[in-house]
């Protein structure tokens, strides 16, 4: 990973620094899916518990406060990102996220799941933004793409584990309320490796920008040819404004809004999808839709190593092939999932992970870094995310709400024009590519 730039000197305590805070936050952002997958889990054990009356309908109502939390979040913290750095908001996330889990494991009432998922969600929307601006400080233009490419696996490995561990330790322990309160303790783990490990960029301890360090101008980061980037101070208002007013940062975060929608009807519904297809229990159900995961680490280096190497760093390309062919499998998947086996059931989902989370991570993190550019990475990340976040509000409830009516071949076609919507978004942006910044004096 550090051997990307070739021919410099390379400083033992820099290199040092930069593994250290590639490894911490890729480990919290992987611990936050062990918060986020609990509930998806506890839904089969909390339809079967006679002590609490808690509807398919209803559990779609609570996803749906979550997904609105944390699509509110995503712009709040993508902003105070940049203003106030990656610690305090990363910090004050992965506590509010072990206070929610904890408190839905003792809950019985809709009222007491919705409060405390919304909770869950604005804690869960402090990861994302103000992490990959913490990577953006540590790893340059130039190696950005592979760099990505694996710490983007955080969020696949994450929800590869975090299903599988909350229904095993449900069954182990005996109960869906537990399926909450293991996952919470070890996020309090990571939350203390976090506190003791992170930096916000390599200035807190000494050491010089990681454009000096590699030997670039600071001006030379990319943005896209069209857009004039002042030279405001990094975490300002002014230099805020800019990101938003980015057309390309835009498009992208509309185009995510069509994406998300696939990737948490699966996180929030697989494992009951699984359960009523093949009558499995909740650990079972949890493993089989773990292909879908399964898939997501090697989307992701895929899409970071075809997108720098095949594809000259141009993200759109590969993200409008895979959505593509995402869109065809996802019309056909009910007839080709109807023999009920849950090795081809596995498969299918393993297929599905594997052509979304490329297009996903290049979309929501290397290219909004690319044209959002280091001193905005944060607030880019946070628009392009939250508007995905307002998508993913459909495909957390839509399934709860109308798979009844629609039934699952009716989900699965409305999960497949979302995503179509999306390559044809992007389809006229197929060689964008960002260019050299354009000063404007002040």
């Amino acid at each position: 990973m550090t051997d990307i730039i070739k021919g410099l000197k390379k400083d033992p305590k820099y290199e040092h620094w930069r593994l250290r805070i590639f490894g911490i936050t890729w480990l919290t952002y992987a611990g936050f899916y062990l918060t986020r997958a609990s509930f998806s889990v506890a839904k089969i054990g909390i339809l079967a518990d006679p002590n609490v009356s808690l509807t398919t309908e209803n559990m779609a109502v609570i996803d749906g406060l979550y997904l609105i939390a944390y699509a509110i979040g995503q712009f709040v913290w993508g902003m105070l990102g940049d203003k106030v750095g990656t610690r305090k908001i990363v910090l004050i996330g992965l506590l509010g996220s072990i206070i929610a889990g904890f408190s839905m494991g003792v809950s019985s009432i809709m009222l007491a799941f919705g409060v405390f998922t919304f909770l869950q969600g604005l804690s869960q929307s402090t990861g994302w933004a103000p992490l990959t601006k913490n990577i953006s400080n540590w790893f340059s233009l130039r190696e950005r793409g592979v760099v990505m490419g694996w710490w983007a696996t955080n969020y696949t490995i994450g929800g590869l584990i975090g299903a599988p561990f909350a229904g095993l330790m449900a069954v182990y322990f005996g109960g869906w309320r537990f399926a909450f309160f293991l996952p919470a303790i070890v996020l309090a783990v990571i939350m203390i490796l976090f506190f003791l490990l992170q930096k916000n960029q390599p200035e807190d301890i000494d050491l010089p920008p990681i454009e000096e360090y590699h030997k670039m101008e600071p001006a030379s980061e990319d943005v896209p040819n069209d857009v004039i980037v002042s030279e405001s101070k990094e975490g300002s208002w002014e230099s805020v404004l800019e990101v938003i007013k980015n057309p390309m940062v835009l498009l992208l975060g509309a185009v995510y809004f069509f994406i998300k929608p696939t990737r948490y009807a699966i996180l929030f519904w697989g494992p009951l999808y699984v359960s009523e297809s093949l009558g499995t229990g909740m650990a079972d159900s949890a493993f089989v839709n773990a292909a879908f995961f399964l898939a997501g680490p090697l989307s992701v280096l895929a899409a970071g190593y075809a997108s720098d190497k095949i594809f000259q760093s141009r993200r759109m390309p590969y993200s409008i092939i895979s959505m593509f062919l995402l869109s065809l499998l996802l019309f056909f998947f009910s007839d080709l999932a109807s023999l009920h086996s849950s090795l081809i059931l596995a498969g299918l989902l393993f297929l599905v992970g594997f052509l979304i989370y490329g297009p996903d991570s290049l979309v929501s993190a290397t290219a909004a870094i690319d044209f959002g550019t280091r001193k905005g990475a944060s607030t880019a990340s946070g628009i392009i995310n939250g508007m995905g976040s307002v998508g993913a509000i459909a495909g957390g409830t839509i399934p709860g709400l109308f798979k009844d009516s629609w039934g699952w071949n009716g989900v699965f076609i409305f999960l497949s024009a979302s995503v179509l919507i999306a390559s044809l978004l992007m389809l006229p942006k197929w060689n964008a590519l960002p260019g050299k910044i354009k000063k404007n004096k002040i």
